[in-house]
């Protein structure tokens, strides 16, 4: 396989099987908006909440294919997205963005978690960047003046997990169930430096341009374990992390964002100091690496534990990390590696029947129906994203 072959082959499954999965299917014609879930086994359940993350992920994956392919569907799918969003899921009384609402649009879980915020901001920026949109720019910045606000830390640097609605203390900070209750998170950190990037293309403002760079700042001397070359994913206030969890998946997304982000952020000194670490962090990604060219999902390393299912999203970043080393660092390996999991994508994970993708495929190889196909996590963007990454990359 070489790259164009790639990207003609991903175009087709962005155009053919991604992108009109949501168009048709999720779109709640009677309550507004997008319905909330769809089962693994295509059932879709009208009665599903509605999570900030899945419309925040629509608004950011049709206003960048819209961006990237001028169809004029994408845009009507991204403002419906972008007008759900300002209308429903924004607090006009306190600011932010509410975890969920109902399933006719109204509040359900009104928390606000960072992580949340983060999207809107990485949506409705991408909407403005695709079309100029003074609305979206400006509730892009209302959230990312509520992030500094009221969850950045200036004493002991970072962002706090999760607020009230009222923005004061919440006991449980977890972004889901899985997850350790701690104040500051590596998920979360990579999903504000994500956004704060976006944002950056279309508004150099100051304070943003500082907390980026000191969002880059925190990975590489705080997040990321100079050891091991793999992310610790959960600390307290002082940055300390008691956790010996290794996520493969995250390790190999936040090589490239990381190296993005140092990119538009335009310092020399700062991209010289990341560039190498970007490879690092990718090379400890790798040992999740698995001989059919997947990538397996975490691993416990002080017990052993591994979790070896391959996740869609997991996949759909190993490919945009191993492209991203080919393209800026001329890793012809890391390219054959990209190649070898699109073949896994292509062969185990895309439902050529219903379109869209599974949500895994077992260590056993049978795909994995019992979660969701369209839900609270499970969105159009790892996947469309990675088709549009190679896209723009290899143009």
């Amino acid at each position: 396989m070489d790259t164009k072959k790639m990207k003609q082959e991903m175009q087709e499954v962005l155009v053919s099987n991604i992108l009109p999965y949501w168009m048709n299917r999720m779109p709640d014609e009677v309550n507004g908006g997008f319905y909330g879930r769809i089962t693994g086994r295509e059932e879709l359940k009208p009665e599903a909440e509605k999570g900030a993350i899945l419309n925040a992920r629509i608004l950011w994956t049709f206003s960048a294919a819209y961006r990237l392919l001028k169809k004029p569907e994408y845009l009507e799918m991204a403002t419906r997205a972008k007008r759900f969003i300002i209308d429903h899921f924004y607090d006009e009384e306190f600011g932010g963005v509410y975890w969920s609402l109902d399933c006719k649009g109204e509040p359900l879980d009104t928390k606000k978690q960072i992580y949340a915020l983060g999207f809107a901001i990485y949506g409705l920026s991408e909407y403005a960047r695709a079309t100029g949109d003074q609305e979206a720019l400006d509730y892009a910045i209302r959230l990312f003046l509520c992030i500094e606000e009221h969850s950045f830390d200036p004493m002991r640097n970072g962002y706090c997990e999760a607020m009230t609605r009222e923005w004061s203390e919440i006991a449980d900070m977890r972004l889901s169930a899985k997850d350790e209750n701690e104040r500051k998170t590596m998920n979360t950190h990579l999903h504000i430096l994500e956004p704060y990037t976006n944002l950056f293309r279309i508004w150099k403002d100051e304070r943003l341009e500082k907390q980026l760079r000191n969002l880059i700042t925190l990975f590489t001397d705080k997040i990321l374990n100079p050891g091991t070359g793999h992310l610790e994913l959960f600390f307290n206030d002082d940055w300390v992390s008691k956790y010996r969890i290794v996520s493969y998946g995250h390790d190999i997304e936040a090589s490239w964002l990381l190296h993005e982000a140092a990119l538009v952020l335009g310092d020399k000194a700062v991209l010289d100091k990341v560039e190498p670490l970007v490879e690092y962090i990718a090379a400890a990604a790798d040992e999740g690496l698995a001989p059919d060219g997947s990538m397996i999902y975490e691993a416990f390393t002080n017990t052993g534990k591994v979790d070896t299912d391959r996740h869609w999203w997991v996949q759909a970043e190993c490919v945009v990390g191993h492209a991203n080393l080919y393209q800026y660092f001329d890793d012809e390996v890391a390219m054959q590696k990209a190649f070898r999991c699109w073949e896994f994508i292509r062969k185990k994970l895309i439902d050529n029947e219903h379109g869209e993708w599974h949500w895994s495929v077992r260590a056993d190889g049978t795909v994995n129906t019992d979660d969701d196909k369209a839900g609270f996590w499970k969105c159009p963007y790892h996947n469309g994203r990675m088709c549009m990454e190679i896209i723009e990359r290899f143009s």
